[in-house]
């Protein structure tokens, strides 16, 4: 059975700092393309960023650029997403997937249409101002 397990989500204020982890099993991450989402309640899901198999290719949402660094660590099975800088509007449920645009499909815009591949449950992230 495949999971993604996020976990590292919590309450913080702004301008501190997060990471989120994600665990999967029943699946070996080095051979998907990695993503991490994020939605508020009533609002359409949006790429925050995603990873090539082997790290070597990044890409970000304008909005946490520079603010936001993703990785993995494919010997553990986890993708991680470090915010810094944390901004209320970074309030939402953040959730990983794998593959989410189609098999081994990376790209750098991160609005396309995402309903593919394997999913988390989300942690939420809430930033007080």
């Amino acid at each position: 059975q495949v999971q993604l397990v996020e976990s590292g989500g919590g309450l913080v204020q702004a301008g501190e700092s997060l990471t989120l982890s994600c665990t999967a099993s029943g699946l070996s991450l080095d051979n998907y393309i990695m993503a991490w989402f994020r939605q508020l309640p009533g609002k359409e899901r949006e790429g925050v960023a995603c990873i090539s198999w082997n790290g070597g290719n990044k890409y970000y949402a304008d909005s946490v650029k520079g603010r936001f660094t993703i990785s993995r660590d494919n010997a553990k099975n986890t993708v991680q997403l470090q915010m810094d800088h944390l901004k209320p509007e970074d309030t939402a449920m953040y959730t990983c997937a794998a593959d989410p645009w189609g098999p081994s499909y990376l790209t750098n815009d991160l609005t396309k249409p995402a309903d593919s591949g394997y999913w988390g449950q989300g942690t939420q992230v809430t930033v007080s101002s």
